[in-house]
């Protein structure tokens, strides 16, 4: 069957198709798709005539392009078309769905599909994502490749090629780009979870299931409650497991709390002993105070260790901590005073930290509320606080990015359970 050219789908909806006399069959409503190599082909035309919907295998077509659409049956030989559960349908199936563009750390919408000759058939080579598909879709192409004319500038194709999009089934939702892991664990945590909040809940479980396990952890911070929980509650317990455990521990409490009670005791008991004791101990202080925002992962050492001793542990140890102001001196786990890590580098390798740290502290109890601390770290320009409780033991720091997080929150605010 001949082919000629390319041309878009916008291009054949509501176009006459004709019959060898050239007397209209109906006009063109939709495409079957199936698989093919290289690419997806079209297997057959459904057309509409006064209400009624007809199929016309693609074998039976003799003209395909956007002037004229004829085939080599007539009016009489048409099969009323009946849909299938496996059909895949060009219009209904892809047409306006979301596609996860990974380039753009975005989602995007399918205007229009281009197609094209492949020796006798037509395959579906690329996507419109811009602003030319919406206005073929309305008729105005012309008018607006006019209008930018005047203005000497043109109106850009964007297109994403076939060859990037994931393989397709029926009644689907949103399109997935079939992107190199490596390109999806270089974007930042913060777009990929803008990627998965945007589109449907399955699309986003499949992206976000599809991601590495420390790229899907700091995804997973960034991402609102109710969506961590759906993620996780519907992921394999070794999986979720192996995720958690990579976050840091104030924010692996935080997904915990809000999963249900048998899939958080399952999760925990996956975890390794010391890194779930730390996320029980956090999951056991009351929301909205500093216990509930702080994270028990920080640098402590002894007051009779060198400064250079120091340094050259702390190159050992900072890699295990998320966020790292200030080197903390415990004796016998309780506070005694702080040191800035300017403070540790400016100093002489021969002094004890002892020497020259600060006793001045400020410190918060564990059940201080979260605004009395805001309040503290604004007034005295902190970027940590330690948390101790009445007797002196150091429990955690809350640190300037978790009182943003706190007072300045997203839509859903988070509200902890203990587990």
């Amino acid at each position: 069957m001949p082919f000629f050219g390319e041309l878009f789908v916008s291009e054949i909806l509501k176009k006459p198709v004709l019959d060898p006399k050239g007397e209209e069959l109906g006009r063109g409503k939709d495409l079957v798709v199936v698989k093919g190599e290289p690419l997806p082909r079209v297997s057959s035309l459904i057309i509409e005539k006064k209400r009624k919907i007809f199929v016309i295998p693609w074998d039976k077509l003799n003209i395909f392009n956007k002037r004229i659409i004829s085939a080599v049956v007539y009016g009489e030989n048409l099969y009323p078309f009946e849909p299938e559960e496996e059909n895949l349908f060009l219009v209904r199936d892809i047409l306006d769905k979301q596609i996860v563009d990974a380039n753009g750390a975005k989602v995007v919408r399918v205007n229009d599909v281009k197609l094209e000759g492949w020796n006798t058939e037509a395959v579906l080579i690329a996507v419109d994502v811009g602003m030319r598909g919406i206005m073929r879709r309305l008729g105005v192409e012309r008018g607006g490749e006019d209008l930018m004319r005047l203005f000497k500038s043109h109106l850009p194709y964007n297109l994403i090629s076939w060859n990037y999009i994931q393989p397709l089934e029926p009644k689907l939702t949103a399109i997935s780009l079939t992107v190199p892991r490596q390109m999806v664990s270089e974007l930042h945590p913060a777009d990929i979870a803008e990627i998965i909040s945007q589109v449907p809940h399955k699309e986003g479980a499949t992206f976000f299931k599809d991601l590495d396990v420390e790229t899907a952890a700091e995804a997973l911070s960034e991402l609102e409650p109710d969506t961590q929980a759906a993620i996780i509650t519907g992921m394999d317990t070794d999986k979720a497991a192996d995720i958690i455990e990579e976050m840091p521990p104030d924010e692996a409490a935080d997904v915990i709390s809000d999963l249900p009670a048998e899939k958080a005791k399952a999760i925990l008991e996956h975890i390794e002993r010391e890194e779930a004791e730390d996320i029980q101990e956090l999951l056991g202080h009351e929301e909205d105070t500093a216990g509930g925002i702080m994270t028990n992962e920080f640098i402590a050492y002894g007051p009779d260790m060198t400064v250079r001793e120091a340094i050259e542990r702390f190159k050992q140890d900072a890699g295990e901590v998320e966020t790292v102001y200030y080197i903390y001196i415990t004796y016998e786990e309780k506070l005694r005073g702080v040191v800035s890590l300017k403070e540790l580098l400016l100093s002489s390798p021969d002094a004890r930290l002892s020497e020259i740290m600060e006793i001045k502290l400020k410190i918060v109890a564990p059940k201080t509320d979260e605004f009395e601390v805001a309040g503290i770290i604004s007034k005295y320009n902190l970027v940590a606080l330690p948390v101790v409780d009445s007797e002196g033991f150091m429990l955690g720091i809350v640190t300037v990015d978790d009182v943003i997080d706190r007072i300045l929150p997203p839509e859903a605010k988070r509200k902890r359970r203990k587990v």
